[in-house]
C-alpha cells in the first residue's frame, strides 16, 4: 500500500490512528492547501489590480453567495456588450471557490464608456475561521470597485438568507458606501418568476431581473449600471497641484469632468466624482 500521508494515503490510519483522527487530519491538510491557494490568488490579483489602475477605467465588481451565477453573468455581460462580443469563457462550475482567481473583462455602457467588471470569489455562511482572513484578502479588490453588482439566485429556498450573508461581508468589508444594484438572477427557472422577481425587488433598492444562461434582462442590467454610476456623482471643485497628477488621471477616469483650468498653483477642475472618490480631493476643494 502507499505510505501513510503520501498519494493516495487519504483515510490510510496510522498505528492506534482512530477515524475521528484521521478525518481531522484531512480536514486540516486541506484548509492549509486553501490557505495556500488564497494567499497566492491574492498575490495574484494585486498584480492585477496594478495593471488595471494603470487601464484607468471605473470597475464593477459582481459579489453574491456561492452558486448565485455570477461568473455566467460575467460571459452574459461580455458576450453583448464586451469589446468584440465574445463569450469570456469564465470557469462556471457548481463549486465552492471556483472562482478563486476571479477574472476581469472590459464591458462597454450603452452610453459608450467601458468599465472592468470583475468577478469575485463567492461568498458562504459559517466558513470555517481559520479561513477567514485569507478568504477576506480575496475580497480586497472590492473595496476599490465604483458599483457593486450583487447577484441572487432567486430559484434557492434561502434566498434572502443567502443575500443577508453576502450583505454582512459587505459590511464587514466597509464597503456599504458604494452603489448596489441587485440582480435577480435565474428567472429563466421560476414559472412565476415575475411575482417572486417583484416580491424580491422590493426588498432591494435597484433591483433587475435577468437571466444570466438566457440574456434576458442584461441590457436592462447595462442601463442601470450606467444610470446608478452617473446618479451617485457627487459635485467637486479642486485646485490640484501639478505634483499630484495622478489624481487628475483618476477623476478623468472615475468621474465626470465638467471644465478644467492650468493655473499657476494646479489644475482647477470642476465636475463629478463618485463619493468614495470624492473625500480624497475634501483637502484640495476651493473653498
Amino acid at each position: 500500500g502507499t505510505a501513510r500521508g503520501g498519494s493516495g494515503g487519504v483515510g490510510l490510519r496510522g498505528p492506534g490512528e482512530t477515524q475521528l483522527e484521521v478525518d481531522r487530519r484531512e480536514i486540516n491538510r486541506r484548509i492549509a492547501h486553501l490557505k495556500r491557494e488564497l494567499e497566492e490568488v491574492r498575490a495574484h490579483r494585486q498584480r492585477h489590480r496594478q495593471k488595471r489602475k494603470t487601464a484607468s477605467l471605473s470597475t464593477v465588481s459582481l459579489v453574491g453567495y456561492t452558486n448565485a451565477g455570477k461568473s455566467t453573468l460575467l460571459n452574459a455581460l461580455t458576450r453583448l456588450a464586451g469589446p468584440e462580443g465574445k463569450d469570456a469563457d469564465v470557469l462556471t462550475a457548481d463549486m465552492l471557490f471556483a472562482t478563486l482567481d476571479p477574472t476581469t473583462r472590459r464591458v462597454k455602457l450603452p452610453g459608450g464608456r467601458e468599465v472592468l467588471v470583475t468577478d469575485t470569489v463567492g461568498f458562504i455562511q459559517k466558513l470555517p475561521t481559520t479561513l477567514v482572513a485569507a478568504f477576506r484578502a480575496t475580497l480586497e479588490e472590492i473595496a476599490e470597485s465604483d458599483l457593486l453588482v450583487h447577484v441572487v439566485d432567486i430559484t434557492h429556498d434561502n434566498a434572502m438568507q443567502q443575500a443577508s450573508t453576502v450583505g454582512e461581508v459587505l459590511r464587514d468589508l466597509g464597503v456599504t458606501d458604494r452603489p448596489i444594484i441587485t440582480a435577480l438572477n435565474k428567472v429563466d427557472l421560476l414559472p412565476d418568476a415575475d411575482e417572486v422577481a417583484a416580491d424580491l425587488g422590493a426588498e432591494f433598492k435597484d433591483a433587475v431581473a435577468v437571466s444570466a444562461a438566457t440574456g434576458q434582462g442584461i441590457e436592462e442590467l447595462l442601463s442601470r449600471v450606467e444610470a446608478v454610476m452617473n446618479r451617485n456623482l457627487v459635485t467637486v471643485e479642486a485646485l490640484i497641484p501639478y505634483d499630484q497628477g495622478e489624481l487628475v488621471n483618476q477623476w478623468h477616469v472615475h468621474g465626470l469632468i465638467q471644465s478644467e483650468k492650468h493655473t499657476s498653483d494646479g489644475v482647477l477642475i470642476r465636475g463629478k466624482l463618485p463619493p468614495h472618490l470624492a473625500t480624497k480631493f475634501r483637502d484640495l476643494e476651493e473653498q
